[in-house]
């Protein structure tokens, strides 16, 4: 299926629509449900976003929202996408939202991933929304070249999961949902910002290697369509 792309003057822009675009489903999943759920992205680029999201008037109470990836450190660690969320998106009318985070406080990783998977089990079967993020290595998620479970995550045959990740250009070790958890969300968004991102994701829609540039097999294999958000 072809990526749909939507691009915006500026970020801010961007933010504002995709914010509102993310409300809408939301709003409409809880309708229909009572529930709905969305996983979100770390790094600086979804911050104004998670701003303006934060600031919708929506049944919070009743929305799950976790991450898609994160770094193995604790809550209060300023490289945490936990800290970013809670700082940026759980405020205002958010506030009231259900967080579920993906770091567990265990000495190894691999612990942390069985247990967040155990405790995210019952709100990614599909998400209603996810928004991915994209490095210029082409990696999403905590989708890296050369990461130790690579193969593992970007197999639809293993069942959703939190997954461990190591890789040289990662810094800490990560914590990552597979793309089984991923691909089939009701919205999947991926979120990018500025030429240097653009470039990148054109040689993504290039004939590439999937491990080369992990954000291939996003946009090769999702079973959603992948909504492209860019501004310059």
């Amino acid at each position: 299926m072809d990526a749909q792309m939507h691009v915006f003057t500026n970020g801010p822009e961007l933010a504002e629509k995709l914010a509102t675009d993310v409300a809408e489903r939301l709003s409409s999943a809880v309708a229909e449900r009572g529930t709905a759920s969305i996983a979100v992205s770390g790094g600086s680029t979804p911050k104004v976003f998670f701003q303006a999201l934060s600031k919708h008037e929506l049944d919070w109470k009743n929305i799950s929202v976790t991450l898609v990836d994160e770094r193995f450190v604790p809550a209060d660690n300023d490289r945490s996408n936990h800290k970013l969320v809670a700082d940026n998106l759980l405020q205002n009318a958010a506030k009231d939202a259900y967080f579920v985070p993906l770091y567990q406080p265990f000495a190894a990783v691999d612990d942390a991933a069985t247990l967040a998977t155990v405790k995210t089990e019952a709100i990614c079967d599909p998400f209603d929304v996810v928004i991915l993020g994209m490095g210029t290595d082409g990696h999403t998620a905590s989708f890296f070249p050369g990461g130790d479970n690579l193969e593992e995550a970007l197999d639809l045959d293993e069942p959703r999961a939190v997954l461990p990740m190591v890789a040289e250009t990662a810094g800490e070790d990560r914590l990552t949902f597979n793309l089984s958890a991923l691909h089939d969300a009701v919205f999947l968004v991926l979120h990018i910002e500025g030429a240097a991102k653009k470039e990148t994701l054109e040689k993504a829609q290039a004939d590439l290697d999937e491990e080369d540039m992990p954000v291939r097999a996003v946009l090769n294999r999702a079973d959603s369509q992948v909504n492209i958000y860019w501004a310059p």
